[in-house]
This record gives structure tokens, sequence and C-alpha cells, in this order.
């Protein structure tokens, strides 16, 4: 009987903790995704070193938001959206300094 307590206990704590669960990988995926492309316009001289730079500490200021969001072990509504938010203007700053004029090459 004690066994079958713990899985239910365990299979409760589960469900409870899954969606931030969930949350924090589709956040870090995307993180992961935008550090990829930083990257590729390092590596194919799209981006200079001091775009490269600005963006990093972009991408610095949203894994700091996603760490105060995830402080107290749920993500609500509203830091969900402020993160989305923040990947979304990070997202368009890559794209315009990939694209824009200046290279290293």
């Amino acid at each position: 009987m004690n066994v079958l307590k713990a899985a239910v206990i365990g299979i409760a704590a589960l469900s409870v903790a899954a969606p931030v669960f969930a949350q924090e990988t589709r956040v870090d995926r995307r993180q992961e995704r935008q550090e990829q492309r930083i990257d590729k316009g390092v590596e194919s001289g799209a981006l200079t070193p001091r775009e490269t730079q600005r963006l990093e500490h972009g991408q610095q200021h949203v894994e700091n938001l996603e760490t105060k969001a995830q402080a107290d072990g749920k993500i609500t509504a509203k830091e969900k959206a402020r993160l989305e938010h923040a990947q979304d203007v990070q997202s368009k700053r890559i794209y315009r300094q990939k694209h824009d004029e200046q290279t290293t090459r």
C-alpha cells in the first residue's frame, strides 16, 4: 500500500510541475536557437564584434528574466507573456543586425 501511495504522490507532483517544465524547455529551446543564429552570424561575418556583444547582452537579459520568473517555481501568464515579448524583440534585433550592411569581411 505504501508503494501505491508513493506512486500517487509522485504522479500528482509531476502533474503540477509539468507545465513549468514544459514552458522552461520551450523558452530554453528558443534561447538556444537564437544563440545559434548569433553564432552563424559571427561565422559568416554578418555580425561585427560590437553587434555580437550587444546581441549577447540581449540574450543575457532574456535569461535574467527567465531566472526571475522561475524563482518561485511557477511562471505566471504575465511572466510568460513578458518572456515571449523579450524573445520576440531579441529575435528581431538578431535579424536586423545580421541583414544590415555592416560586415566583418
